[in-house]
């Protein structure tokens, strides 16, 4: 499997996010944000974590029009996957591949610390690592992690299952507890928590890892 990781001005997870890919398995190309295309051959993208042109404008909005980005919107829409963790969440809702949108925190603070996390019920091949009802600890940090729809969407997505993740424990005010959501056909997930930083002992837990490994497993047999 190949998987491409998009890097912009202010990225600062990316290269976490390629190892994590690569220790699943899959090859690994790092790709400008002023670049036009995608490699040949990319099955899944990963939009990193970080602050994108210092979180100007609005979180990801920047991001969403660099060049690099319309390529990526090609490939969701021809069926392809695509991954946005924290900031690359806030891109994908930018772009309009994820409904919602991604505000301040409710308290106002930056939060960095491991939260708990729900698995729902979701059937996206990011979740196949996991059983529903699964509680896992995944680090956050964010300042924008406030995730926002309005009840007739919130509505939507809970009909159309397309809820991934939920806090236990709320941090930031998110609608519904939503910590991750997913497109309509599965394939574009987006969330707020960090799983490339709970892939490996060294980072203190590996729940991260079964969403890495789980997401290979079910390409490679699809």
């Amino acid at each position: 499997m190949h998987a491409a990781v998009i890097v912009f001005p202010g990225s600062n997870c990316d290269r976490d996010l390629a190892v994590a890919f690569e220790h699943a398995g899959a090859k690994v190309s790092m790709v400008w944000h002023k670049d036009a295309d995608l490699p040949d051959g990319v099955d899944v993208v990963g939009i990193p974590g970080g602050f994108s042109f210092g979180d100007y404008l609005r979180c990801g909005a920047i991001a969403a029009n660099s060049p690099i980005t319309r390529s990526v919107i090609n490939h969701v829409e021809r069926g392809g996957y695509a991954l946005g963790i924290c900031n690359g969440f806030q891109v994908l809702t930018e772009t309009g591949l994820l409904p919602g949108a991604l505000r301040r925190n409710a308290n106002l603070k930056f939060l960095c610390k491991s939260v708990d996390l729900r698995v729902e019920d979701c059937d996206t091949p990011y979740l196949k690592g996991y059983e529903p009802g699964q509680v896992i600890s995944i680090p956050i940090a964010h300042h924008d992690g406030n995730y926002f729809v309005d009840d007739d969407k919130l509505k939507q997505l809970r009909d159309e299952g397309r809820i991934a993740f939920t806090y236990v424990d709320n941090p930031n005010g998110s609608v519904a507890d939503i910590a991750g959501v997913v497109s309509r056909n599965r394939r574009v997930l987006g969330m707020m928590p960090h799983p490339e930083r709970a892939a490996e002992p060294a980072h203190g837990g590996t729940d991260g890892k079964a969403m890495f490994d789980g997401l290979l497993r079910e390409m490679a047999l699809a």
